[in-house]
């Protein structure tokens, strides 16, 4: 009779570090995030931290040089006694995720996020979506090309779980994965330039009124996606969008190169 195997919960924390541009640090190893959850609350000397993470100073010693490195944490020298050090944060916490796997996740392993949006039976975490995305834009990035190139990763990602010769039925493939995401009503328009048609978008629908497109995500997975489909590079341009006044995303794709008849 075999058994049932429990896929342990496990938490991930992750900061933004604009001052030494080095973007987004994923946090997973348990010491270090033992170590962070206590500076959160306020900063700490060397021994503090030791006696408090049962941990030998060694491990200690190791585990701040690593976070110190990424640009997570840094350190003062003690003015009563300059043989102390005193740790803190200098990085922004922007939030946790629980991981469910029963595999190690690299830290910032991307492969690993593009695997579980593709390949998981829950819908797509708009809230963590929005939320991640606005702190980064409060904290100065620019994610619009992290964005795209995110989306061209998730396009190849799901070319093959869809791909059927025929064009109609990738396409009815394409939508279906749309909806049972939660990611919105996908249409297609066919012709020499395809229009793709999304209502309810998810990466843009809750956004303010900008005045300009945003939807970098989508457009990176159907420049994967048709460009992998046709063989041929392609361009895709979003023409109507959420956050321009419109009421649904309409994006463009053309193959490149391509002469109009």
């Amino acid at each position: 009779m075999g058994g049932i195997l429990i896929k342990k919960q496990k938490p991930i924390q992750i900061f933004s570090n604009k001052e030494d541009q080095i973007g987004v640090n994923v946090v997973k190893s348990p010491v270090k995030l033992t170590i962070l959850e206590m500076l959160r609350d306020g900063d700490m000397e060397f021994d503090e931290i030791v006696s408090n993470t049962g941990k030998s100073k060694s491990t200690i010693s190791v585990h701040l040089k690593s976070l110190r490195e990424d640009g997570i944490i840094s350190y003062r020298m003690d003015p009563k006694d300059n043989r102390k050090k005193i740790f803190y944060l200098k990085s922004k916490y922007l939030g946790s995720v629980n991981v469910c796997d029963n595999k190690e996740v690299d830290e910032v392993k991307s492969d690993f996020l593009i695997d579980n949006i593709v390949n998981t039976d829950e819908e797509f975490s708009l809230l963590l979506f929005h939320t991640l995305r606005s702190m980064l834009i409060q904290e100065g990035i620019n994610i619009n090309p992290i964005l795209h190139d995110t989306g061209v990763r998730i396009g190849e990602a799901l070319f093959n779980k869809i791909y059927n010769p025929d064009l109609d039925i990738f396409i009815e493939n394409l939508a279906d994965f749309w909806k049972n995401k939660g990611l919105g009503k996908l249409s297609v328009d066919l012709g020499q330039i395809i229009k793709i048609t999304t209502v309810d978008c998810f990466e843009c629908v809750l956004l303010p009124k900008v005045g300009q497109p945003v939807c970098f995500l989508d457009a990176g997975i159907f420049e994967a996606l048709f460009g992998a489909y046709f063989k041929l590079p392609v361009n895709v341009i979003e023409v109507k969008c959420y956050t321009m006044g419109d009421e649904q995303c309409t994006f463009e794709i053309e193959p490149v190169g391509v002469k109009k008849s």
